[in-house]
């Protein structure tokens, strides 16, 4: 029986890049020690606070179907949140709750891609998003922002990419580089937007871990809430990654269809989630920054270490719990250096190759591990790169 090119080609076929994560992840299905900085999961689990306000909604009886767009509570909590951070009049109307911030990625795309449609996607890019273009039935095409130009976008590199376009994904704080777009670059960005008449998808799931600079939502930009649909999460900023609640944020109308697609597809997000999600949005800034502190220490534990050598390059880590780290002085690819690291000191990065080309030759580290055995790894990681180096140099 035949399956449709729609589900069977949503990786592009072949690998995804994440060899050296599944192996990584078999070595320790077998009982070896492997220090794990690959993917974004905190060491840290969901606060307490917000466990007893999920039981307590639930021992309260909210755990029948609950409203297919989000709860009153939670999609009035969310709109008053994004108008204070942005500025931009946000009501309850412009909010779908989802599963998620992966499932309000791939219903953003479901909003403004018809089938042949081109979805842009900035190079480096979080694992999903070619997929999620993909598995809309639109045509995924890659905008390099190379290292050269700091990970940060460029008006013409993407204007040059737009023919055919309907739409374009970007993420700032960024994933996998740990850059914050800046207003020049995020101005610019918009100006090729409307320019092009492309809708803006903007993933901004990393806004509360910001380290260096502002988190700016393009949404907030002249003339782009129109065309911009905003992704948040739970996931990121609560330490909630299993609780799986997250949102779009954008016209009314763009919201009015998008429930309609979720009466047809994720029938909502379960009730005690959400208010719990609705406890923790409102919890303060207290508790997003106790769950954003690790990542702020450990990313100043990292900057020690990576001056005190000059063979591993730290490209900027404004924001995200990740570092990208430039090894081209090893003369290896980032694929390379990530699997000879795991078998000669069992500690698992990710290869920049697996978010796109713009990262070759880059690794990237997830700070999610405790403060000690993070330094040690990093300092590890340094030395064994140094090696590399010297030998690459006397080749």
């Amino acid at each position: 029986m035949r399956l449709s090119e729609r589900i069977t080609q949503i990786t592009g076929g072949g690998s995804d890049g994440w060899d050296v994560f599944y192996r990584a992840r078999r070595m320790l299905s077998e009982g070896q020690a492997v220090t794990e900085l690959t993917i974004g999961e905190h060491d840290t689990r969901t606060d307490p606070s917000i466990l007893r306000a999920m039981e307590l909604s639930a021992r309260n009886g909210h755990t029948g179907y609950a409203m297919v767009p989000g709860t009153d509570l939670l999609r009035d909590t969310v709109a008053a949140r994004v108008q204070t951070r942005t500025g931009v009049p946000t009501f309850r109307n412009n909010v779908l709750i989802t599963p998620g911030g992966q499932a309000a990625l791939f219903a953003a795309h479901m909003a403004v891609c018809d089938p042949g449609d081109v979805g842009l996607y900035l190079d480096p890019y979080y694992a999903t998003y070619p997929g999620t273009i993909r598995g809309v039935g639109a045509v995924a095409r890659a905008v390099q922002t190379p290292a050269d130009d700091a990970f940060q976008p460029q008006a013409e590199r993407i204007d040059a990419a737009a023919e055919g376009a309907v739409s374009l994904l970007i993420n700032t704080p960024n994933n996998p580089t740990g850059v914050v777009y800046s207003r020049q670059s995020l101005g610019a960005v918009a100006d090729v937007c409307k320019r092009r008449d492309l809708w803006l998808i903007s993933d901004e799931v990393y806004d509360t871990q910001v380290w260096d600079g502002e988190h700016l939502s393009p949404r907030a930009l002249p003339d782009m809430a129109e065309r911009t649909l905003v992704v948040g999460s739970m996931s990121k900023s609560h330490a909630m990654t299993g609780s799986r609640c997250g949102w779009v944020v954008g016209p009314e109308e763009v919201i009015a269809h998008l429930i309609n697609l979720a009466t047809h597809t994720t029938y909502g997000v379960p009730g005690f989630v959400q208010d719990a999600s609705s406890f923790a949005l409102t919890a303060g800034v207290e508790l997003e920054e106790k769950i954003a502190a690790p990542f702020r220490r450990r990313r100043s534990l990292a900057m020690d270490i990576l001056a005190s050598q000059n063979i591993v390059g730290l490209v900027p880590a404004q924001g995200a719990m990740y570092l990208m780290l430039d090894i081209r002085a090893t003369g290896m690819s980032g694929d390379a250096f990530a699997n000879a690291l795991l078998d000669a000191h069992k500690i698992a990065v990710m290869p920049g190759e697996s978010f796109g080309k713009a990262a070759a030759g880059h690794i990237r580290v997830a700070m999610t591990v405790a403060d000690e055995r993070f330094a040690v790894a990093l300092k590890t990681l340094c030395e064994f790169a140094s090696h590399l180096a010297r030998k690459h140099a006397a080749e």
